[in-house]
């Protein structure tokens, strides 16, 4: 049996990170959250706010989906308590995975690349060879990245879009659902459409 492990967070995501940690042979889960209307997130209790990380034992990890809040949050814990979860169903294959990211079911990750720290590699998500993932990205879930793509931080890529190979995409961005990339992308933004093109409204 593994350490408790304390989620902060108590949203819809929450309740996945916690189902991959349960997976992992977590089974004592503990959430915090940040809405004091919260006492519960599936069948896990809420126990106090993200303030009270250093009151409560037990390995940590972040299930915000907000890239800035998850950064944000993600610094001010030792790091010596923060942990990498990979459902068992993902594949992870000869690729470097950094501290505080989550893989989560059916996705795949192929060699040589590098994912980046407090990442969300969603349900069902591909990353080919040799890509680099920066730190804070979201790859949602039915998205795929092809191979030698390098994304950069705090970027978002929405459910089931497509990123071509050789392509580098910026940070902060949001690609939209079902967006296509074939271009690199330098300049932050919201980028949809096939081909993705950058909102301007």
């Amino acid at each position: 049996m593994k350490d408790q492990l304390v989620i902060i967070g108590a949203s819809g995501h929450g309740k996945v990170v916690a189902d991959c940690a349960v997976k992992n042979g977590y089974e004592k889960i503990v959430f915090l959250d940040d809405n004091e209307s919260l006492n519960r997130c599936g069948r896990f209790p809420v126990v106090g706010k993200s303030g009270d990380v250093e009151k409560i034992s037990g390995d940590v990890i972040i299930a915000i989906g907000n890239a800035d809040l998850r950064q944000k949050m993600q610094k001010t814990i030792a790091r010596d308590r923060l942990i990498t979860l990979v459902h068992p169903t993902a594949i992870v294959s000869e690729a470097a995975v950094g501290l505080g990211t989550v893989i989560l079911a059916g996705a795949i990750i192929n060699p040589g690349t590098v994912i980046g720290e407090g990442c969300i590699i969603n349900t069902a998500s591909s990353v080919d060879h040799d890509c680099i993932i920066g730190n804070f990205v979201h790859v949602s879930i039915g998205s795929h990245i092809a191979g030698t793509v390098e994304i950069q931080n705090r970027t978002w890529i929405g459910a089931g879009a497509i990123v071509s190979n050789n392509i580098i995409i910026c940070s902060d961005c949001m690609i939209g659902a079902g967006a296509v990339v074939i271009k690199s992308i330098s300049d932050a933004g919201i980028y949809v459409g096939v081909p993705a093109r950058k909102r301007t409204e």
